[in-house]
């Protein structure tokens, strides 16, 4: 997840230059100096060529982030308040919003949905973690990544397992448990799995930072198990337990998959805008409807800031890690949940892989690999679809990846402009807390119109964007904006780390800070770019939500035929894109981990040689 962003750096820019009697104030800090001389006409004297090349990246990264999210969302918001007409209606819309009686079970649904998943999932998770960090338990990395299996997959594989296991003709259900799976049960099961490895992730981290000096004089003291637990572990994990229950409440609240696949009539909001807009062609209700749920994920991602720097500021430089502690019992307790939490987990998977597989479920269970061959999938080019999600994936991380690499360099390690680099930081962080339907609405009501009509002129605006709509590469565009945010934040979070004594003897050196970026930045984050890459990859495959509203019969993605070929009654084939989909992305995670232990290994062995 996340880490804290610390304050950007500011050494002098280019020390070794001379600095003209214009640049009073320019011994300062970086960000300090910039304030200081930012109102002087004559500051531009203390700018040398270098600082023209650096404005010019930031202004050309600001121009894509005002085009490819600003100005959408900016479109949602006009649209949420104009009717269908143009005309504008100020608050009506959302007063026949709340009004409507189906509008507002969907959102208590909704709410209902998430708070209960959330709990669920982070319950579990907590657990989960609590055993991979203070307890000897076996096989950890065996375990730690058959938990991070559900990341890897589309949230529709999820629904369809529950309804291979207790659908009216499931392997549960012919046993004789019957389950009310269609609803909000099944919606419930889902999103818990779904949340359940993301707050591992975030609570392993907390678990990890934990200072064994506490534990060591509570143990002196014969301070009991469970009174350790309730006055040094809760405490001590606090600010994670909260990030984790606002992100695991946010991903509930805004998936699409899981609803539309065992939602049955059980409205939610993310199913609404797609009623919305790909049913009613209602646009501007979509955009109120799109508003509503953005405010919990605005609430989560002010609340995951501040614990994010409230966590890592509770970690000093005295701090000695934990120290396990062998306990046979606990132990054994501890293995037993991981072990039970997995065997779960892969019998679950397992599920869908073996409908998949099956002739005709549950009349022929005979074994067949007919369902693989996706010429036949007769609700769009199953493998056409796959080619395509593996381009748009592929650009979407090289493409986003040296993007957000590049915002977050332009941010920590220049140290002029001040203004414009928080401005940055602002729209990099921005992303994070937009919904993914809500970010493909938006650029639907942005780049569709081939013109903008200015209100009360009769004049309009030519939309020069209009071009990318229905292309791949709008695809590519809307990934790279959706997952934006925490590519960004592992690429800071790398360059923090990073002395910033290579910027200042390159500049004294007169040094080109582009040869400093290649030849020793870059080189030097190699895990956290990779790292960064493999998020792009993973999200772009599963995604639903964010290309839902965009693509075309000749953009399918592999994610969007699975929606189309479950709702064609084609379960066997949908199961197979799906165990598809997953394959492709533990084998990328799977290389992703070979490559980072080389490439640390070799990094040890050349920082211990200098």
């Amino acid at each position: 997840m996340e880490g804290s962003l610390l304050e950007t750096a500011g050494a002098a820019s280019d020390p070794g230059t001379p600095v003209s009697p214009a640049c009073a104030g320019s011994g300062l800090p970086g960000g300090a100096r910039d304030r200081a001389v930012s109102g002087r006409f004559d500051r531009l004297r203390c700018y040398t060529g270098q600082d023209a090349v650096k404005l010019v990246l930031i202004l050309c990264v600001l121009f894509g982030f005002l085009v490819f999210l600003a100005g959408p969302l900016l479109m949602l918001f006009i649209k949420a308040f104009q009717d269908k007409s143009g005309a504008f209606v100020g608050l009506t819309q959302f007063a026949t919003y709340l009004s409507s009686p189906n509008m507002v079970i969907s959102l208590t649904n909704t709410l209902f949905i998430a708070v209960t998943s959330t709990v669920i999932s982070v319950t579990a998770a907590f657990f989960f973690a609590y055993a991979m960090t203070r307890r000897a338990v076996p096989f950890k990395p065996v375990f730690r990544f058959i938990a991070m299996l559900p990341m890897f997959a589309p949230t529709m594989l999820l629904g369809m397992s529950l309804i291979y296991l207790f659908g009216n003709k499931g392997l549960v259900t012919q046993a004789g448990l019957a389950l009310p799976l269609y609803g909000p049960v099944g919606i419930v099961i889902s999103e818990a799995i779904y949340g359940f490895p993301v707050a591992l992730m975030i609570l392993t981290v907390a678990f990890s930072a934990a200072d064994n000096r506490l534990f060591e004089a509570a143990d002196v003291m014969g301070t009991s198990p469970l009174r350790k637990m309730l006055t040094i572990t809760l405490p001590g994990v606090k600010y994670g337990l909260i990030n984790a229950l606002f992100v695991c409440f946010t991903y509930s609240f805004t998936d699409f998959g899981a609803p539309s696949v065992v939602g049955g009539n059980y409205n939610v909001l993310a199913t609404d805008i797609y009623k919305q807009v790909i049913g009613q062609q209602n646009f501007n209700m979509g955009a109120v409807v799109g508003i509503f749920m953005m405010i919990p994920t605005v609430i989560s991602f002010a609340v995951d800031r501040i614990t994010s720097v409230r966590q890592g500021s509770a970690i000093s430089s005295k701090s000695v890690p934990y120290r396990i502690k062998p306990s046979r019992g606990a132990d054994a307790a501890a293995t037993f949940f991981c072990g039970a939490v997995s065997l779960f987990l892969v019998a679950f998977f397992a599920v869908s892989l073996y409908g998949s597989l099956v002739t005709s479920w549950p009349y022929n269970m005979e074994l067949t690999l007919a369902h693989y061959d996706f010429s036949t999938v007769g609700a769009g080019g199953g493998v056409e679809s796959i080619y395509q999600s593996l381009r748009v994936s592929l650009a979407t991380a090289v493409i986003g990846t040296a993007a957000a690499f590049l915002t977050a360099y332009l941010i920590e390690k220049l140290s002029v402009f001040y203004g414009l680099r928080r401005l940055l930081y602002l729209f990099s962080i921005t992303p994070n807390a937009v919904p993914g339907t809500v970010v493909g609405l938006a650029y639907i009501l942005f780049f569709n119109p081939r013109t903008f009509p200015i209100p009360g002129s009769g004049l309009s605006l030519v939309n020069g964007f209009n071009f990318l709509y229905g292309t791949t590469m709008i695809l590519i565009l809307v990934n790279i904006v959706h997952y934006f945010s925490v590519p960004f934040v592992t690429a800071s979070t790398s360059l923090k780390r990073l002395d910033k004594e290579f910027e200042t003897v390159s500049d004294s050196l007169s040094v080109p800070f582009y040869k400093t970026l290649f030849r020793i930045t870059v080189p030097m984050s190699f895990g956290a770019i990779l790292e960064m890459m493999v998020y792009f990859f993973v999200n772009s495959m599963i995604t639903v939500s964010a290309v839902i509203f965009l693509y075309t019969p000749i953009t399918k993605l592999a994610s969007v035929v699975v929606l189309n070929v479950k709702g064609a009654g084609d379960d066997a084939e949908a199961a197979a894109l799906c165990m598809v989909i997953l394959a492709v992305n533990i084998a990328v995670r799977l290389i992703y981990e070979f490559v980072s232990r080389r490439v640390g290994r070799r990094t040890d062995a050349w920082m211990t040689r200098g």
